[in-house]
């Protein structure tokens, strides 16, 4: 592995790094680096858990100038979430680079998120919402921005920003460095870079299965209306440190939520009904432990790292192999494995084998316990059974005397009044002379 210093990073974000317990660089960071920092657009395809948030953060912040107090980069997320957690990295490593940093999103004060904007940060991190409600109000420039950075573009276009990410790039700098980063690259992803990179740089890291095979991924047939009980069979089973269950809907994580509280569960929900205030607060309970469960819907699946995630529940499979990839990547994170169990039933197995191609890779079958139990309950009655039949089989009393002597297959009975004529030979019968009559004429 190479080091932070071996890639030319100046001594100060180094002892940050080291402060935090990072010494070598992830083979996304080692690649991505140098071509950040030469100044060329990128498009970095590399899976959530590899360390692209260093990849990006540390190049741009020792381009970005000090002494210029204006906006010079500019990172967009899709979620507050996702822009909380970068900026978060970003607020020790600027203050060792005496630089300002910015995070901004909905949900927050506008008004106070007008005043910081007035020290002019020379970083800011945000979601394309709140970016762009400040470009309209005009209480942000980007005109001096060369620096953007698109991070889980692929989830943006989903959500539907495209619109806004466009308008974000066109108030920016004529000759900005534009750089995408994310674990998949639809085509929607492709015709952005088309339209506003030049000559953009393309870089795969082979990490998937790297990444996946930290995680001991299952499936597990059920039927919807037996579903809440088999996910808590299983939490009983399994007992996980911290776990996550993804469903499609608020309204189905809502439901699972009271659902595992009636049992006594220590479970909350995440989903976007919650204001910023609750969602912060869920977060930093799940994160302490206070919580065991937290019931989520797929805007939590994208940046968090919450470190003890043992378990992953997908409670709704996911509608692709790219969602799947996202939810179960909160798991096996920094070197520790995790399972990730994802329950289906027999209408969905055409999407499961589909999620099975986008992985490159066959998902186990599991049983559950009580299943295990009823397969080994069903073969000990087969066992009986086939041992009482071979029992009455050994005292079972011949037919007669002859069935001793002459074989099983005689079975006793005397078949010589029955013998079959030999074949080809005719009978004398039709030749025999009529009573009272002489055979000669």
């Amino acid at each position: 592995m190479t080091t932070f210093q071996e890639l030319g990073i100046r001594p100060a974000l180094c002892d940050v790094l080291r402060s935090h317990g990072i010494k070598e660089a992830t083979p996304v960071q080692e690649k991505a680096m140098p071509l950040v920092r030469a100044g060329h657009d990128c498009i970095v395809k590399a899976q959530t858990g590899t360390g692209k948030t260093l990849a990006f953060l540390l190049p741009i912040i020792e381009k970005i100038k000090p002494q210029a107090a204006v906006t010079q980069a500019l990172v967009i997320t899709p979620t507050r979430e996702l822009a909380i957690q970068i900026a978060k990295v970003a607020q020790s490593l600027s203050a060792a680079a005496d630089i300002s940093s910015l995070v901004i999103f909905g949900g927050q004060d506008i008004e106070r998120q007008k005043q910081k904007l007035r020290r002019h940060p020379q970083l800011i991190i945000g979601t394309p919402g709140r970016l762009l409600d400040h470009l309209r109000r005009q209480t942000i420039d980007l005109s001096q921005v060369n620096k953007v950075v698109l991070d889980e573009a692929d989830e943006m276009m989903r959500l539907g920003f495209i619109e806004d990410v466009e308008t974000l790039l066109e108030a920016t700098a004529a000759d900005r460095q534009l750089m995408l980063f994310s674990a998949t690259m639809p085509d929607r992803v492709k015709a952005l870079s088309a339209r506003y990179m030049t000559a953009p740089q393309n870089l795969e890291i082979k990490s998937e299965h790297v990444t996946l095979d930290a995680i001991d991924q299952v499936i597990i047939d059920t039927r919807e209306e037996t579903k809440i009980d088999k996910l808590c069979e299983i939490i009983n089973q399994e007992q996980p440190y911290l776990a996550m269950v993804f469903c499609h809907t608020k309204q189905r994580a809502h439901m699972v939520t009271m659902a595992l509280a009636a049992r006594g569960y220590l479970v909350d929900e995440l989903h976007g009904d919650l204001s910023q205030v609750q969602r912060t607060l869920v977060l930093k309970r799940f994160r302490k432990a206070e919580l065991q469960i937290l019931c989520a819907t797929d805007i939590a699946a994208r940046g968090l790292d919450i470190e003890g995630v043992t378990h992953v529940f997908n409670y709704d499979i996911p509608h692709d192999a790219e969602s799947y990839i996202h939810r179960i990547g909160r798991t096996g994170r920094a070197g520790e494995r995790g399972k990730a169990i994802t329950f289906v039933n027999a209408r969905q197995y055409d999407l499961l084998r589909r999620i099975e191609g986008g992985i490159k890779d066959r998902i186990r079958k599991q049983r559950s316990e009580r299943g295990r139990r009823h397969k080994e309950k069903q073969e000990q009655i087969l066992k009986e059974i086939r041992e009482k039949r071979e029992e009455k089989k050994a005292k079972r009393k011949p037919l007669s005397k002859y069935a001793n002597r002459k074989g099983a297959s005689h079975k006793g009975r005397n078949d010589r009044s029955r013998r079959q004529k030999a074949h080809g030979t005719k009978s004398n019968l039709g030749h025999r002379a009529k009573p009272g009559r002489s055979g000669k004429h």
